[in-house]
């Protein structure tokens, strides 16, 4: 026991002791420092004896803080010294390395060989041709967004920023994405925050996302407001409209911006007073059916004009998805586009369950939605776009080959702006100013060098991808299909992904001849009139 004490206390101890017994010698000036540490030291342990709140530190005086203060350091220091090139937590030095290097239009080339293990299982590659194609102009890569009664239809790169609200990212962090936008000609997602004036000082095309708090269009008791839609939605600038169902990140939560971090300026964008927490419920108020929702897809594309309307979504329960595709034959009226948003998704804080354990993996809900399209001969008619931890070429051609027409990057496009991955976004403390409302932080962020990155990054990811389809004998990225695309299955085997997806035919679920008994079960759950499924049907 005394052993114990002396371990615990000695430090603080011997503090004590020196700064009492040089009192007297302070005539030597040399002995000042010395005690002036001893003596702050001696007041921090006194401290730590008195306060309440860790254990640790009552227990070992001064020496207890040494825990907090590494604790505090420990993701640099992980970052910095002990993270390999491939410990993808969340992204890999090599990924950020590589948006970084593109965006400073420096050569992201890498000598001596592959540092990835080609063997191990999980190891993707795109099959190559022995009669290379002529490389493409990257600019070409787009497609036409608008279905048959939509009558503005949007010629959309096949690679653009994905959904980022103002208030979660920064003043300068929105000019500097949208100027991008406006130099490279592709889509700036407003996220559900609404469109703020720095989303319209450079004039970049956007896509309006408008989510369950209906921020910029609501009402004082936070419904849908039409007028208030129809005057921001017919603005130019909006290319298209996107009913934000769900997001990878926490699907099914909503998500709440505490009243203290409500500026006047993100209480105006949004259309909510100051002083009151800013709520974003789990659930749209403006429909609780396919069928409604179906209803409501047609309101908006009828206020905005004609401009292309489409929902996000993260997959969640398969029978909720077909429950729409019904609505959609029973009504006749369909999305221009559907975004299907993986789990592995996210700029914001989420709670960690949600984070790790809800909502379906970008691939598997993509190619879900891809088959259902397909299956009611529907496809031809709705663009799907992909987003969920997109950086690089491969990481486009890997979604364009089993279904998606486009791609989304959120994360890659903060690399791209100054991010560092400290995962501090909640804490209004980002130390690069790209995920903070304080305003000397932000200020570090330079918009105009900022926006040039940006800019490189699209250029020269889309001109990686275009090399890349050449190598594989194709011109467009639309040519891509799943047997062009191998997947490592074992140490001795690997697989097309034609081979290791179900694909279903077209028609097949009208004909009720389905291949595959999952899909044939949750067709019959399926229902028009509710999100609920069959109670008659077994699942």
């Amino acid at each position: 026991m005394s052993l114990s004490l002396l371990s615990r206390y000695a430090f603080f101890a011997a503090c004590v002791l020196f700064t009492l017994a040089s009192l007297p010698f302070l005539h030597h000036e040399w002995l000042w420092p010395f005690t002036l540490t001893t003596g702050v030291l001696s007041l921090i342990g006194l401290f730590d004896l008195l306060q309440q709140r860790h254990a640790v530190r009552r227990n070992y005086p001064i020496l207890g803080n040494i825990r907090y203060l590494v604790e505090g350091i420990r993701p640099e220091i992980r970052q910095y010294l002990l993270e390999s090139d491939s410990d993808a937590l969340p992204f890999s030095r090599a990924q950020r390395s590589l948006v970084y290097a593109r965006a400073k239009n420096e050569a992201s080339d890498k000598p001596f060989g592959t540092l990835i293990d080609v063997y191990q299982s999980g190891f993707e590659f795109i099959g190559h041709s022995m009669r290379p194609a002529p490389l493409a102009d990257p600019s070409s890569f787009r497609i036409v967004v608008g279905g048959p009664q939509c009558r503005q239809p949007y010629s959309a790169s096949i690679f653009n920023i994905s959904a980022m609200s103002f208030g979660s990212l920064s003043a300068n962090a929105i000019r500097a994405l949208n100027q991008g936008a406006k130099l490279g000609n592709f889509a700036h997602d407003t996220g559900e925050g609404s469109i703020s004036p720095y989303h319209r000082e450079h004039g970049g095309d956007l896509t309006w996302e408008l989510g369950s708090g209906y921020f910029g269009c609501r009402t004082p008791d936070g419904r849908f407001d039409p007028e208030r839609f129809a005057a921001q939605a017919q603005n130019p600038q909006v290319r298209m409209i996107e009913i934000k169902m769900s997001q990878g990140a926490k699907p099914g939560h909503g998500g709440i911006l505490p009243k203290h971090k409500v500026t006047q300026e993100i209480a105006e964008t949004r259309g909510i007073l100051m002083g009151e927490d800013c709520i974003s419920p789990s659930r749209h108020s403006a429909f609780s059916t396919p069928l409604e929702l179906m209803q409501f897809i047609a309101q908006l594309r009828e206020l905005s004009g004609g401009k292309p309307v489409g929902f996000k979504f993260c997959l969640g329960h398969p029978w909720e998805f077909m429950g729409i595709a019904k609505a959609m034959l029973e009504t006749g009226i369909l999305p221009d586009f559907i975004v299907v948003d993986g789990k592995e998704g996210g700029t914001g804080a989420a709670p960690v369950e949600f984070t790790d354990h809800i909502g379906v993996p970008l691939r598997e809900g993509l190619l879900f939605v891809h088959n259902t399209l397909v299956g009611l001969n529907l496809r031809d008619k709705i663009k799907l776009g992909a987003s969920g931890k997109i950086v690089s070429a491969f990481d486009i051609a890997s979604v364009l080959a089993i279904g998606a027409d486009w791609a989304n990057s959120a994360r890659g496009f903060m690399f791209a702006i100054g991010c560092i991955q400290s995962q501090s976004c909640h804490t209004n403390k980002c130390p690069t100013g790209v995920a903070t409302q304080d305003a000397l932080r932000q200020r570090a962020l330079v918009v105009p060098d900022k926006a040039q990155r940006v800019l490189n990054f699209h250029h020269n990811t889309l001109k990686a991808l275009a090399e890349m389809l050449a190598a594989a004998g194709l011109e467009h990225p639309a040519q891509l299909e799943a047997k062009h695309l191998v997947r490592r299955i074992s140490a001795t085997e690997i697989k097309l992904f034609s081979q290791m997806h179900v694909f279903l035919k077209p028609g097949e679920l009208l004909t009720g001849e389905v291949n595959g008994q999952f899909y044939s079960r949750m067709w019959q759950l399926a229902r028009a009139d509710s999100f609920e499924p069959h109670s008659e049907v077994a699942a």
